[in-house]
């Protein structure tokens, strides 16, 4: 990233999630020790009216946020500060879209930082994450 170009206004690179993976919900549910059923059950989902498609945990709905800003800002060391508000659900094969804008720019302590205005959305949906991040420009 070009940082003497960024600016407030400045749009992140739209960051594509072609095809939420149920086989990573499931890992994420071990690694989670989570045990809640519809992030790996059909069955379950199918019995609670929720269909057939498993739903997606916040943290790897947040995680793809995060990739995109760290993708943008020139690695994870850079992320100072991430905060989300979950707005919807997020369902196994679904196509995602993270976009960002930064909406402040400062430094502080000798370090240049951006705000950034974050949004995960389903494709042809709704928002299902927003929130803010900081990074550090380089």
């Amino acid at each position: 990233m070009s940082t003497p170009t960024v600016e407030v206004g400045t749009e992140l690179p739209v960051y594509d999630v072609p095809s939420v993976s149920a086989e990573k919900m499931k890992t994420m549910a071990a690694l989670l020790s989570d045990p809640t059923p519809i992030h790996w059950d059909v069955a379950t989902l199918q019995a609670l009216g929720m269909g057939d498609r498993p739903v997606n945990q916040g943290p790897l709905n947040m995680g793809y946020v995060m990739n995109a800003v760290t993708a943008w800002a020139g690695g994870p060391r850079s992320l100072r500060r991430l905060r989300v508000r979950f707005l919807g659900t997020v369902l196994a094969g679904q196509h995602l879209r993270v976009r960002g804008t930064v909406s402040g720019l400062r430094e502080e302590e000798g370090v240049r930082l951006a705000d950034c205005d974050v949004v995960l959305e389903v494709v042809e949906g709704d928002p299902v994450v927003s929130g803010t991040a900081t990074v550090v420009l380089s």
